[in-house]
């Protein structure tokens, strides 16, 4: 006995009811996150299907690793015995790397810039001096690393600072010339101070300047070399508290070095020289050069250059020193990039840089200032780069840089993000992006090898996508919070190269940058791979292995809405219903035709911005050009750029859309299947009732004039017309209102149908000459051309200074539709607002097209700036072997749903709550020999079963715009829930994403707070105040994956990705790297008995004793200010979070409070005892005066 459905037939008489109406709009009733309740049961039943997994206890917003560069640098530190690196920013950022994988980014609360950065070597802590005068000492032995203390100089600003090695006491140096110490351990002020004034010589009439260097002897660590900016040079002996020596010099000094002996040290001047001094002679240098500058005649100072802002002096055992240093290079060569000079024996090696050079730092064998530094390579932070010099290779190669610094080589555009990805995409990728690889690269490890890192728990695969200004694609292996690079795609090369005088056309689109990327889409698991660019074009990328050459097929678009003339038809003699022979405005017809050509000095017409190569190009293998499709001008006005786009690797469609319209193509046949305006695409089943106006083909330019020849072709079958054929053809099941290409003929320029256009309601014929009593106005009346939404009279442009907009008067028909219930939104609903209408989601789907189908189909979802979506049916051939000859039909439905504000998302989940993927081709080389050999037959996968009516089958739509969440159930179209997710704001960015085998809405909004609701029911399962939005940059590049995954781009130069799963939180401190690793110190090299007797002052200096309280006293409170971070057990008792730091508080104030109950009983009793001794006393007093008489006393 066949099984009776009773759900179903509830859900037909609900489908059928007045009540639930297909626009959706009486179905937004609820505030925010509630579920709108329908009359009848069955939304009650579809409700109560699905038991949802999810709850908030699965959900925190964490972040977890930053890439790229960092931005705008400022100070570099590196410790040569754990062999990492630290890079201070602007912003107050600190990136510490190691090998790779260990990449750590930490932040100064008050965000001050980094002025200097110290590793106690070997001891894992850092010490950071930020502009606001403040010292901080960082904790390196935990992942995460926290600021242990910090010291606040209130009366002098901070210049330099120096800690020697394997000491607790740091030399900082102020711009007023004094030199201060502080204890590391206690990040105490010692009392021991070098004054300026006591430095320099008594005599001297002005003051030094700032210090600009602090180090100690390598041969007497009781001796500091004191370096202030006039020039002057001060070595202080620290136990007799004096100057032992002064040096002056002329130009002011920039750095010191010392050689490793202690007798001599190197300065570099702001005149591009180079002195050296010995200490034996300290009354002038013994040697003076100028590296960069012309050698003069005998007698005469050699010529200044430009300023040498570090020098380092690094001696070698069995070779000549090295001299290294940044600047210094003559005026004359004003062109020449910043460099890096490097002189070794007689030979001078310059390496220009791409960018100003910051900070350099030499990379030696030894932490020891008192041996042979025996330097092997040079660390060179630049601007917008980070490099490594090999110095032991004679022609100085740079290293090969395992980090993602180049996220930022051309400027980022955009972003995708993709989680359990397959995992065999990132091998193949690899494979293909090393051929491409840059050669040269020092055939030496990476030197910077430390701390240790583990690929942790995580083991999907992830891979990220980043669009760049320069039209270039890069994919990055993202797995276990790395990121390294696996190819990079060139999309420009597809077109020409633009000359000098060719490019005006793309100028008036875009300043700079034509090939800017602004969208992707990729399948991977068809590996089909599309993008559109700012210049307007659409790209479509097959994957192959192997390499081809061909030429590349291209398709022009026409996708404009521009009036022409304007017709202002008399009120009251307006007919409600015109027929067919009124004229209203004659307007540029919606088509894909691209044979009209712009005279020369006639208006731009069916003109791309770029222009594709038109000869056979090599493709290497990876990603091919399959089609390339521009949308073109259209009367002097450039193309809208593109603002959606959705790919389908099963049907062998693109569709893409921008404020004008929408246009299909079928990739495989490389035809356009649909081409038109956003109005057009309502047709009958538009709200307004507007009636198709017949097209017009293109219009010619004779003599400069603009003529009308427009062919009688019969609306009905002007509408059924093919693509590519001349002919009109008309099917049995073919409906007003789509679209079919006949012929599937592949052309370099494609010719395209013309397409119907409404206005107003109103039909115009292209035979009919007037329109009754209106009146028509000349070119010579419209300043431009004028444009219009949906519903709304046409206006005319006020020739004046201030522009204004003229309402023409409305008609009869058009006042019934601004007044109809179900407006689509509203702000089109009165005629004082003038907006486009602008495609703004699309969505490939098996679904159900229409009321009370019984079968799924392959749909295209639309939606649209105004909160509508429109369902449109594809018509696929039957047979897959037809897919090539067969035409390929796109049909509105006729379906609508609307939200408030534009779309941004859909998705669709089965009648169990699991996620339905959108059909997809298994992918295939399309240019291997053997499988081409074979019959041609596509393998393609459908992850949805087959729903029917009769099995009781629904899907649940979710939509999700600026403003709400809607999810509906098809095919009855009831809305089953609906959420307003903000009403002061907007949201920027939602996917519905997979989190523990369950879907999710995750929602990014304009005012920073990140949402993320269960499905199907919209419940609100975090609401988080992540991030306010402080640029677009991050509006542009936020996007959500799957796992609880998330990124955006924080900096031109860096990516930060964040996790909104608690599993990931909790497991984050696994899968991060550790900073510190323990490593014994090597041990100093033995000096030899000679060496020790004659080789320098052989006592060992206690700085304890000499810097200590006991013998310095303390310093001035006013001076400077201790204050406990976070990391420090005084932090850690105010940081605590959570339920234990809520306990631990609560005990600490019963400690508190216990401690004052009995510190006021304890005061209570001494009362006490105090009252008995002073009643005591009293009683005493009396007995002693009780029997004496008054003048006794």
């Amino acid at each position: 006995m066949k099984k009776f459905n009773f759900r179903k037939v509830l859900d037909g008489f609900t489908a059928s009811s007045p009540g639930s109406g297909s626009s959706g709009g009486s179905n937004s009733g609820g505030g925010a996150g509630s579920s709108a309740p329908h009359s009848g049961g069955p939304a009650g039943l579809l409700r109560e299907e699905i038991q949802e997994s999810l709850t908030s206890e699965y959900f925190q917003i964490c972040k977890t690793v930053r890439h790229g560069f960092p931005y705008q640098p400022t100070a570099l530190a590196f410790d040569p015995v754990q062999k990492i690196l630290a890079i201070g920013t602007r912003t107050g950022a600190i990136r510490i790397l190691g090998r790779p994988g260990v990449d750590c980014y930490c932040q100064h609360e008050s965000g001050a810039a980094v002025l200097q950065l110290q590793f106690l070597i070997n001891e894992g802590a850092l010490v950071s001096a930020g502009s606001d005068d403040t010292l901080h000492l960082w904790n390196l032995r935990q992942k995460r690393p926290a600021i242990l203390h910090s010291l606040k100089f209130n009366r002098e600003r901070i210049t330099y600072c120096h800690l020697p090695f394997q000491s607790k006491w740091l030399y900082v140096g102020t711009e007023r010339g004094n030199t201060h110490i502080v204890n590391i351990e206690s990040f105490i002020l010692s009392g021991y101070v070098i004054m300026w004034n006591k430095a320099i010589e008594l005599s001297t009439k002005t003051h030094p300047g700032p210090v600009v260097h602090l180090s100690d002897s390598p041969r007497d660590e009781g001796k500091l070399l004191i370096g202030y900016e006039n020039g002057t040079v001060v070595f202080w002996d620290l136990k007799s508290k004096r100057a032992e020596l002064r040096l002056y010099y002329d130009e002011a000094i920039h750095s010191i070095d010392w050689h490793h002996e202690g007798r001599q040290f190197m300065c570099s001047h702001s005149d591009g020289s180079l002195t050296l001094w010995n200490l034996k002679n300290p009354s002038r240098p013994f040697q003076i050069t100028i590296p960069h500058g012309k050698s003069q005649r005998e007698g005469r100072k050699s010529e200044s250059c430009k300023p040498i802002l570090k020098v380092e002096y690094k001696t070698c055992r069995n070779s000549e020193p090295f001299i290294i240093f940044s600047g210094g290079l003559s005026y004359d060569k004003a062109c020449r990039r910043p460099s890096l000079t490097i002189m070794h024996g007689k030979a001078i090696t310059v390496l220009e840089m791409d960018h100003p050079i910051v900070e350099f730092l030499t990379l030696c064998e030894t932490p020891y200032p008192n041996e042979f530094q025996e330097p092997y390579a040079v660390v060179v932070l630049l601007e917008k780069d980070l490099i490594v010099v090999d110095l032991t290779q004679s022609n100085f190669p740079i290293f090969e840089n395992p980090y993602p610094m180049d996220i930022h080589e051309s400027p980022v555009t955009c972003t995708a993000y993709f989680a359990d990805c397959p995992p065999d995409l990132i091998l193949v990728l690899y494979a293909i992006g090393v051929k491409h690889k840059k050669q040269g690269y020092s055939n030496k490890e990476w030197p910077i090898t430390g701390g240790a890192w583990n690929l942790g728990t995580q083991t999907y695969p992830e891979i990220i996508i980043t669009g760049h200004a320069d039209g270039s694609i890069k994919f990055w292996d993202a797995s276990a919070i790395t990121l390294q690079m696996l190819y990079k795609l060139k999309t420009s090369k597809v077109f020409e190269k633009q000359k000098i005088g060719d490019g005006k056309q793309t100028c008036e689109i875009v300043e700079e940058d034509p090939y800017a990327i602004q969208m992707i889409y990729w399948c991977p698991e068809s590996r089909i791979f599309c993008v559109s660019g700012v210049s307007a074009y659409v790209i479509i990328y097959k994957f192959s292995r192997h390499e081809i050459t061909t030429e590349i097929v291209s398709l022009e678009v026409r996708l404009q809405y521009d009036v022409e003339d304007i017709i202002t038809p008399e009120p009251e003699t307006s007919p409600p219903f015109p027929d067919l022979s009124s004229q209203l405005p004659s307007s540029r017809s919606l088509s894909g035709s691209t044979n009209t050509v712009a005279s020369e000095g006639v208006t731009k017409d069916s003109i791309p911005c770029l222009n594709v190569k038109t000869r056979p190009v090599r493709m290497p293998p990876g990603y091919q050009a399959e089609l390339v499709i521009q949308l073109v001008w259209v009367d002097g006005e450039p193309p809208q750029q593109i603002t959606s786009l959705a790919v389908s690797s099963a049907y062998g469609i693109v569709a893409f859309g921008n404020c004008n319209g929408l246009a299909v193509v079928d990739f495989i046949q490389k035809t356009v299947l649909l081409s038109m305006g956003t109005i057009d695409l309502y047709r009958s089943s538009d709200l307004y009732q507007r009636q198709p106006r017949s097209p017009r083909k293109n219009k010619q330019f004779i003599a400069g004039l603009t003529e009308l020849n427009d062919s009688p072709v019969p609306l009905e079958l002007e509408r059924c017309k093919s693509p590519t054929s001349g002919l009109p053809t008309r099917t049995p099941e073919a409906a007003p209102g789509f679209y079919r290409n006949e012929i599937p003929a592949v052309r370099q320029r494609n010719q395209v149908h013309h397409l119907p256009d409404n206005v107003n309601g109103h039909c115009t014929s292209p035979t009919s000459q007037s329109c009754g009593s209106g009146k028509r106005l000349s070119s010579a009346d419209v300043s431009k051309v004028n444009r219009w939404g949906p519903g709304r009279p046409p206006f005319r442009k006020a020739q004046s200074a201030a522009c204004m907009e003229i309402s023409l008067p409305v008609t009869t028909e058009e006042s019934r539709e601004n007044s109809y219930s179900r407006s689509r939104s509203s702000s089109i609903s009165s005629i004082d607002k003038d907006s486009k209408e602008a495609i703004t989601a699309l969505y490939f789907m098996e679904s159900f097209a229409r009321k009370n189908d019984s079968t799924i189909s392959p749909c295209l979802f639309v939606g649209t700036s105004l909160g509508m979506v429109l369902i449109m049916s594809l018509s696929l051939p039957s047979a897959e072997e037809q897919r090539l000859t067969e035409p390929v039909m796109v049909l509105p439905s006729g379906t609508f749903l609307s939200l408030k504000g534009a779309v941004l998302t859909f998705s669709c989940m089965d009648r169990t709550g699991g996620l339905m993927q959108p059909p997809y081709e298994v992918w295939r080389d399309p240019n291997n020999i053997d499988e081409n050999e074979k019959s041609w037959r596509r393998k393609l996968v459908v992850n949805c079963p087959s729903l029917s009516q009769e099995t009781g089958d629904h899907q649940y739509t979710i939509i999700c715009s600026e403003k709400q969440a809607k999810v509906f159930s098809l095919p009855s179209q009831t809305c089953l829930y609906v959420h307003n997710i903000t009403e002061t704001s907007f949201i920027l960015q939602a996917d519905v994403v997979v989190m523990c085998n369950s879907a999710c809405l995750a929602c990014f909004c304009a005012n920073g707070h990140i949402m993320i609701m269960s499905l199907p029911s919209l419940r609100p399962m975090l609401d988080v105040n992540y991030l306010p939005l402080t640029d677009m940059r991050i509006a542009r590049t936020f996007c959500f994956t799957n796992e609880g995954q998330a990124l955006y781009l924080v900096s031109p130069t860096e990516i930060q990705r964040l996790t909104y799963s608690q599993e990931m939180c909790d497991n984050l401190q696994d899968m991060l790297g550790d900073l510190f690793t323990p490593i014994e110190t090597p041990e100093a090299q033995n000096r030899g008995f000679l060496k020790g007797l004659f080789g320098g002052s052989g006592q060992t200096f206690d700085r304890e004793e000499l810097f200590g309280e006991a013998a310095a006293g303390k310093a001035s409170r006013s001076l400077a200010q201790h204050i406990p971070g976070p990391g420090s057990i005084e932090g850690m008792k105010g940081a605590a979070g959570g339920v234990m730091g809520e306990l631990t508080r609560a005990r600490i104030a019963l400690d508190e409070r216990g401690q004052r109950l009995g510190e006021l009983e304890e005061k209570t009793a001494g009362m006490m005892t105090s009252a008995e001794a002073f009643s005591k006393h009293a009683h005493e007093l009396m007995l002693k005066y009780k029997d004496k008489k008054w003048y006794q006393f």
